[in-house]
């Protein structure tokens, strides 16, 4: 069987899916129809309902939750990997607007949830809200994936890490994204998926060089210690299986009792 298939190009998605995409592992008879897209692109996607499985911010579930349902593995989650908000080094202003990723990003909706004062706040590709900042296009930028390793390299300084305002408040860890797949599937192929993918990543794990042609094919920053310093972040045993805490970090953020 055929499915379409939305990843991200950023190094967690890559690396996740690397052995499901490349042959590397028994898919069960499934083939994939794999595109790339920018977060926002996956979410404004998943919206309309057109790939059978696609990444997205957990932040959009509430808004597609009768179309999709959150695979148990594949998921972003975990503790100390949240967006940071940045501003130009120096810069003592106060903070009314700001780029964000994508209005129905994780991070926006944090945004929303942490500083209800910041009031304005623009969409932009995640890859270029740094220089964005820097060249003084917004009082701060709200940065995700590889940008939170690299932004000290350029004239910036960290306002706040709202994964870690996240977890002070909710004593949870901070469910950034998460892989979804159409209702519509039969629920043999749903379970199906979910073995692929799980499958995947395991052999991610035991294999973890395997991937890195891959990785960096698709990656914006390609420096193997940003590579590495993203899959650690953000490849965990919750990436594994939600369990219990990650289903109640879903929750206290969509407000969704069943996904």
């Amino acid at each position: 069987m055929k499915l379409t298939l939305s990843i991200s190009p950023c190094p967690n998605d890559t690396f996740m899916f690397d052995a499901m995409l490349n042959g590397r592992i028994d898919c069960e008879g499934l083939e994939f129809e794999v595109e790339y897209l920018d977060i926002e692109q996956l979410n404004a996607s998943a919206e309309r309902g057109e790939r059978h499985v696609s990444k997205i911010s957990c932040a959009l579930l509430p808004a597609i939750t009768e179309q999709y349902a959150l695979l148990d593995a594949g998921a972003a989650l975990g503790r100390g990997n949240g967006p940071l908000l940045v501003r130009r080094k120096g810069d003592t202003t106060p903070i009314r607007h700001i780029l964000v990723p994508g209005l129905h990003t994780t991070a926006n909706a944090l945004i929303c949830r942490l500083f209800p004062e910041i009031e304005s706040r623009t969409p932009m590709l995640f890859s270029e809200i740094a220089a964005a900042v820097e060249r003084g296009e917004a009082d701060a930028g709200v940065l995700i994936h590889e940008g939170r390793f690299v932004y000290e390299r350029r004239n910036l300084e960290l306002v706040a890490d709202l994964g870690l305002e996240w977890e002070a408040r909710t004593r949870l860890p901070l469910p950034l994204g998460g892989i979804v797949i159409r209702r519509d599937v039969p629920q043999s192929v749903r379970e199906k998926v979910e073995r692929v993918l799980r499958r995947s990543i395991e052999y991610a794990f035991a294999h973890p060089l395997e991937s890195r042609d891959y990785v960096k094919a698709h990656a914006q920053e390609m420096e193997d210690d940003v590579i590495d310093k993203h899959i650690a972040l953000f490849v965990n045993d919750f990436s594994l299986a939600l369990g219990d805490e990650g289903r109640r970090a879903v929750r206290e953020l969509t407000a969704l009792q069943e996904f």
